[in-house]
């Protein structure tokens, strides 16, 4: 009998709290070109539950494989209403060594530990 109260107590919070939290933000999509300068534009699609000002997508970067960020999208706001939302950063100095980057996105939460994208680059 206790199981089933516990139960009932915990689907009871869950409903009163509207639901479970959102998860950590995803990168669905993630696209490299390069700048007539010789730089890198890069078009980004992430998906995250934002809930508001206290737990949304708050940035993405672009990483070198040894670990490197590259860049940095900082998000100003929450996207409740867009999802997902895609957002852009041009200017990415990306070394001539480095033939592939990783997209990672993170949230004002949970930080960083959702869906990664790794791009190939064509130069």
């Amino acid at each position: 009998m206790k199981c089933v109260v516990v139960i009932s107590i915990v689907a009871l919070g869950i409903a009163i709290s509207g639901g479970v939290s959102a998860g950590p933000a995803d990168v669905v999509a993630a696209t490299a070109s390069q700048e007539s300068s010789g730089t890198w534009r890069f078009r980004v699609t992430v998906r995250h539950d934002d809930t508001g000002w206290d737990h949304y997508a708050d940035r993405w970067d672009v990483v070198a494989p040894d670990g490197r960020i590259l860049g940095t999208r900082v998000l100003l706001h929450p996207h409740e209403d867009e999802q997902p939302f895609t957002r852009a950063l041009g200017g990415v100095v990306v070394p001539d060594d480095v033939d592939r980057v990783t997209v990672r996105a993170h949230d004002s939460v949970h930080g960083l530990g959702g869906a990664e994208v790794e791009i190939q680059l064509q130069r």
